[in-house]
């Protein structure tokens, strides 16, 4: 008889919810993680009494209730609502695209005048069928927002002309005729008070965890404790990459303490401009309305991922969703192995939508 009723590989929020489940419905589980920590890319730590996103920000937002309501029984969320800056050369702007951002591009005050001056722009391009993420923010928004604030954050992002990167991506992006810098529009948003890991120690509570644990250094001595495994991580490294490299992006952070109540004013400041490296700068006080004496920032780099690096998100374009499929084929074939998250499903999960397909995972197999 097996130890344990699942194995489940990677502590990040997809296992940890899997395994609170299964836990509280009489499953036994061990949760393994390569990492030292919890928390997969959600993780934060305590630097300075600031709770610092260590794998970049993280902002929980939904408009699904019953995520909100079940999140929300692990931690008191507060009040943060996600209202980023972009720089681009020595011009400031409020995202997302709204009355302030037109207004300082140029000096519109109604958002008659605002659609006109858009609507001008997009007229020039005669795009009726975005084929590109390039085509379709141009019919989105007209040249002087792409160029100035979509162009170069996104080639950064990406690592890829925007012309060679699918259209979707870019409806990510609102557009709103309102002076109104919430980011998103989903009615429940918050950051909770202590951090991520908390969370997930939460939902991990009466549940055997080992961390600095490489399921492929000894995978057949840990599938064996199990009677299934749940497996969060690269779907292609758990086959061995038989028919090739999914491809992903990777971020790397500089992180320092600076010896100032408050750098840059924000949480998030994007550095839009092609020729500044970093991405964005994090100030993570920010997140939770801090006072302390000291601050401290993370510069975020985006890269293309390679063997060794932390993958962060998938690149879902027509050549890896087509080779994806072919990994799917063989995780339904599986009798005893699921795969969820952003990097079993190869998928651009945010938060909820990991909570929402973890539930989905549990109604399904417990």
């Amino acid at each position: 008889m097996k130890k344990y009723d699942y194995l489940i590989v990677g502590a990040g929020l997809f296992g940890a919810v899997f395994a609170h489940e299964a836990t509280r419905r009489g499953k036994t589980c061990l949760v393994i993680d390569k990492r030292g920590h919890i928390g997969g890319n959600i993780y934060t730590e305590e630097v300075e009494g600031i709770q610092v996103h260590r794998y970049g920000a993280h902002i929980f937002h939904t408009s699904r209730k019953q995520v909100w309501d079940y999140i929300n029984q692990f931690a008191e969320f507060n009040h943060f609502v996600n209202s980023p800056i972009a720089v681009y050369k020595d011009e400031l702007y409020n995202l997302p695209f709204n009355m302030n951002t037109f207004h300082q591009l140029w000096g519109v005050r109604t958002p008659a005048e605002a659609k006109a001056k858009i609507q001008e722009q997009i007229a020039r391009m005669h795009i009726t069928h975005p084929k590109n993420l390039e085509e379709q923010a141009l019919a989105l928004v007209g040249q002087d927002v792409y160029e100035k604030l979509v162009e170069g954050y996104t080639r950064k992002q990406w690592g890829r002309e925007c012309k060679d990167l699918p259209a979707f991506i870019i409806k990510r992006l609102p557009l709103r005729y309102t002076y109104d810098n919430n980011y998103f529009k989903d009615p429940y948003q918050g950051i909770p008070k202590g951090g991520y890991t908390r969370i997930v120690k939460k939902l991990l509570e009466g549940v055997q965890v080992c961390l600095n644990t490489d399921f492929f250094a000894n995978r057949e001595e840990l599938t064996a404790q199990a009677d299934k495994v749940l497996f969060t991580g690269m779907i292609d490294e758990f086959y061995d990459y038989c028919y090739g490299e999914l491809e992903y992006r990777s971020l790397k952070f500089e992180t320092e303490v600076l010896e100032m109540g408050n750098y840059q004013g924000n949480a998030v400041v994007n550095y839009t401009s092609a020729d500044v490296p970093y991405t964005r700068i994090i100030e993570h006080k920010h997140f939770n309305f801090g006072k302390q004496p000291v601050t401290i920032i993370s510069r975020e780099y985006s890269s293309e991922w390679k063997k060794g690096d932390e993958p962060y998100y998938p690149v879902n374009n027509e050549k890896n969703d087509s080779l994806y499929w072919q990994y799917e084929e063989l995780a339904k074939n599986e009798k005893n192995v699921l795969f969820g998250g952003r990097l079993g499903q190869y998928k651009y999960y945010d938060m909820d939508k990991v909570i929402a397909a973890a539930l989905e995972m549990c109604d399904n197999e417990l």
